[in-house]
């Protein structure tokens, strides 16, 4: 997800950057932020199968133009045991159900179109967790963002909090959305194929990434490609729907599958 007037100030970055480097002195290897190391789960109840490869029963489709579940253009589409996102209108696919302290799994990869106000800008994407409140674009969530240069990053939506590994609270305005950058992460362009020069945690264009997140009580956990990127304290809301969006640009999705914990 990408917003116009919310860029986060440079001592806020700098303040970010500087709780990164004391993490990554203080934890142990196998915890580190940005080390290629799978997360360790807490112990967990049996897998729920969001998309088993066949259909999208367990979600709701919802479109700007059309609302809940009409999507006569089939901006969403299960091709070849895979969810194709076209990425033509801005929207998303939403579990019907809520969840609440869970390990999510999912793996992505971006296709080749940009379209609307995204054409030529950094493809754009992402999960939206603990997710109230009326359907809209975007509803009160917390997101991990998928964006070509900034996948990890948090984004609080429409009044939810989250507090960063800096100890700054961040609460998104209503109607809006504040961001916590991923650790590690470099400087950005909005520009479509942008790659991180620093930090990227992505791998090449047209290859599967690993999604994990780990929210339980009143610790989260992001993790791409096996590398933990970011993580924040004492969300709000704390239960929700989990969304995947459609934001612009050409996206697939598979393997997504979450772990309730005991």
């Amino acid at each position: 997800m990408r917003h116009s007037g919310k860029a986060i100030s440079t001592l806020t970055k700098l303040l970010a950057l500087a709780a990164c480097v004391n993490a990554l002195g203080q934890a142990a290897p196998q915890k580190m932020l940005g080390q290629a190391a799978p997360p360790k789960i807490p112990a967990h109840k049996s897998v729920i199968v969001l998309f088993d490869g066949s259909d999208l029963k367990n979600f709701d489709t919802f479109l700007t133009s059309k609302g809940l579940n009409s999507d006569p253009d089939h901006v969403f589409q299960v091709e070849k045991g895979v969810i194709h996102v076209s990425g033509k209108e801005m929207g998303y696919i939403i579990t019907k159900k809520e969840y609440q302290d869970f390990y999510l799994r999912a793996e992505f990869k971006w296709g080749e179109g940009t379209y609307g106000s995204r054409e030529g800008k950094a493809r754009d994407s992402g999960i939206l967790y603990n997710v109230q409140g009326e359907q809209k674009v975007w509803p009160q969530s917390i997101e991990f963002q998928i964006m070509e240069g900034g996948t990890g990053d948090f984004w609080m939506t429409d009044g939810a909090a989250l507090t960063g590994k800096d100890g700054t609270r961040v609460t998104g305005p209503a109607g809006n959305a504040m961001k916590i950058d991923r650790c590690g992460k470099g400087p950005s362009e909005n520009v479509v194929g942008y790659r991180d020069p620093v930090g990227e945690v992505e791998k090449p264009h047209g290859e599967w990434n690993v999604l994990e997140l780990v929210t339980q009580g009143r610790e989260i956990k992001q993790y791409v490609n096996g590398k933990l990127v970011n993580e924040g304290t004492d969300p709000s809301p704390v239960s929700g729907k989990i969304l995947f969006q459609s934001e612009g640009a050409e996206v697939y999705f598979r393997d997504m599958k979450l772990y309730p914990l005991k």
